[in-house]
């Protein structure tokens, strides 16, 4: 298309959707309805920190592809995120520190 010629465009979601949103749409996903905690960092043991800064807030607009280009998902939200869940799961990581899965530590941090 020679509209994009020398443009620059984000490929994003219409709106932006913070890590619980993630994890409550995911949980929704998979029929999981157990309850979502959020712990403050100073509570959470260190082996189950997940790298990055999760007070930062990364946003891509996407109005520029949308409006000069006509750009639109052509998968609805859930059923992508329906697709992406089934290729993780077949896909898994072939290394997970077992730490991340130390439910023991996540009791007693809640319990603190």
């Amino acid at each position: 298309d020679e509209r994009a010629a020398g443009r620059v465009y984000n490929v994003a979601e219409p709106e932006a959707r913070t890590e619980l949103d993630w994890a409550e749409r995911v949980a929704e996903a998979r029929g999981w309805r157990g309850r979502l905690v959020t712990l403050p960092r100073e509570r959470t043991p260190a082996h189950l920190l997940l790298p990055g800064n999760a007070a930062q807030h990364w946003v891509a607009s996407a109005r520029r592809i949308r409006d000069e280009l006509g750009y639109r998902e052509e998968v609805p939200f859930d059923e992508g995120l329906r697709r992406t869940i089934e290729w993780e799961r077949a896909h898994a990581p072939a290394a997970v520190d077992p730490r991340q899965f130390d439910y023991a530590a996540e009791d007693r941090a809640l319990a603190s």
